[in-house]
């Protein structure tokens, strides 16, 4: 199976704080892949890294066959990757569709005078925008309010237009940072299987998330960052059995982690 991501020896400092040290990780050209670890362990510094909120303080990230240290966000997006956040951002006082829109402005071929004159490219790359904003609104369950404004959207609502915007920019690796914080129990199953749907439609998915249950229940391969170091990697089973994970949850060595205190330790 080809590589989509590498990432090798990467490292990140704070002056003396060392958030990120050697890792050393490739995320496969197709599936759902999670990242986890205790509250702390640096893994959404792993994703400002690769979107380039932040600059590596030393390695190397490469994305199919491009070195991404250096580049800028739009840059990157543009590359392929798009991302959410813990917190969420969309915005608020515009419509659903014109949310997801906003995702798609940097495929666009109208400029600047086509806009200005409404000119017949312009109106048909807008109309085109419309519809794949009402494709993907579907997706998640969405398009019946399309034109409703944001603001109006319960706390998952918002998390599933966000996961929508992303996948506006035509990603081929989509990175999701706690997709199912705040949501109830039917949220989280029901964005489960949209996951799954993206996924077998080729997107390649890279997830942090606390909720164990939801991540073992989802990624096909796991790898486990403790202190800013991978300890471990492999299925749902060799994670939740292996004893440097548990070690690392839980302080202890137990014959198998219970998913609860896995999450109180998240």
């Amino acid at each position: 199976m080809s590589t989509s991501l590498r990432l090798t020896s990467l490292s990140r400092h704070f002056g003396g704080l060392k958030v990120l040290q050697d890792v050393n990780l490739e995320i496969p050209q197709s599936g759902i892949f999670g990242l986890i670890g205790p509250n702390g362990a640096g893994k959404t510094t792993v994703f400002n890294l690769i979107t380039g909120l932040l600059p590596p303080t030393s390695g190397r990230i490469e994305f199919n066959g491009h070195n991404l240290a250096g580049r800028k966000p739009h840059d990157i997006t543009r590359l392929g990757i798009a991302r959410t956040f813990q917190n969420i951002r969309i915005f608020k006082d515009m419509s659903l569709r014109e949310n997801v829109m906003v995702g798609m402005h940097a495929q666009l071929k109208y400029g600047s005078l086509g806009l200005l004159t409404s000119s017949r490219l312009f109106r048909s790359e807008e109309r085109r925008a419309r519809e794949r904003a009402n494709e993907l609104l579907s997706w998640v369950k969405l398009d019946n309010k399309a034109a409703d404004k944001a603001d109006n959207l319960s706390y998952g609502e918002q998390r599933k237009l966000e996961l929508a915007r992303a996948l506006a920019t035509n990603p081929k690796l989509l990175l999701l940072d706690e997709p199912v914080a705040g949501m109830n129990s039917s949220e989280k199953v029901e964005l489960m299987h949209q996951i799954r749907n993206i996924s077998e439609r080729g997107y390649t998915i890279f997830m942090i998330e606390h909720d164990m249950r939801f991540v073992m229940g989802l990624c096909g391969d796991i790898a486990v960052l403790n202190f800013g170091r991978i300890i471990a990697r492999g299925s749902p089973d060799t994670i939740r059995n292996d004893p440097q994970v548990i070690e690392a949850y839980l302080g202890r060595e137990d014959d198998e982690v219970n998913l609860d205190a896995m999450e109180d330790a998240a």
